[in-house]
């Protein structure tokens, strides 16, 4: 990027709220709060908007999803306002800088190309252009471009995924399921925490693996996993009342089965 903002006009709708971010930036009559912000200390708040972002569409909670998108949007134009201040780029280099990549990665909406309706071709020419588009960047690795602040779960998939591409995978779904198999040995075997931890790991890298040759996204089969997990544990408090963590193990299991039932019904 230049020194100086490109200065792409910002989109009419967009334009109040770019107004307002700056009205609290402002050096003299801003807000103590936000005047006090950067790139890092906004990070974990941009951050916490995604996830809230899914947590309502995974409730199906429209105007909260409404709500949680206005703040995401919140965490883009803060960003955009501070790389402003600093010479970087404006809120509508942002906004140019998607819309030409999308048309890019669309050719065949927006180019010379066919349009498919077959979305595992459209996903491949996605894929294929944003490899092109690395392969253009200085350094332009297979696994170059994954975020290392992506949770855990989510980045083994997509270095994986990158990998995959590159011929490096297993043929099929045997071989992640095979490998599963040893790391639990492995583990087993292991004889200090360290090598538990090392041998863990790949545990849990081999499993995303035999998930994504499932077509599993680990990350949402994970966060399900917890909600049920999360739901079940309260009915059997619920069921137990008062009691419930002087109840030995087998009378424990028994109320989890019975939630389980429950739920089945």
């Amino acid at each position: 990027m230049s020194s100086k903002p490109v200065q792409t006009a910002t989109p009419p709708d967009l334009a109040r709220l770019a107004q307002i971010m700056a009205r609290l930036r402002d050096p003299v009559d801003g807000c103590p709060w936000d005047l006090a912000q950067s790139f890092a200390t906004i990070v974990p708040y941009t951050i916490e908007e995604a996830y809230e972002v899914a947590q309502a569409v995974a409730e199906a909670d429209m105007p909260g999803l409404c709500d949680e998108l206005g703040d995401l949007l919140l965490q883009v134009v803060f960003h955009a306002r501070m790389a402003e201040e600093a010479g970087h780029f404006a809120l509508g280099d942002v906004v140019a800088a998607i819309c030409d990549k999308m048309e890019r990665r669309h050719p065949h909406i927006f180019g010379d190309g066919t349009a498919s309706r077959d979305v595992r071709t459209q996903k491949h020419v996605w894929e294929t252009i944003k490899a092109a588009e690395r392969a253009a960047k200085p350094r332009g690795g297979a696994l170059d471009g994954v975020a290392a602040a992506l949770p855990a779960l989510m980045r083994a998939e997509k270095l994986q995924s990158r990998a995959s591409r590159t011929g490096f995978d297993w043929p099929d779904a045997d071989g992640p399921r095979a490998k599963i198999v040893e790391e639990i040995a492995e583990f087993a075997a292991a004889t200090s925490h360290a090598e538990r931890v090392d041998e863990g790991g790949d545990l849990l890298f081999a499993v995303v693996n035999w998930l994504r040759h499932h077509q599993v996204d680990p990350e949402v089969a994970l966060r399900q996993a917890n909600a049920k997990f999360e739901r079940r544990f309260a009915a059997m408090v619920a069921k137990a009342g008062d009691g419930f963590a002087a109840l030995d193990l087998a009378a424990k299991d028994a109320l989890w089965d019975a939630a389980k039932a429950d739920e089945r019904q």
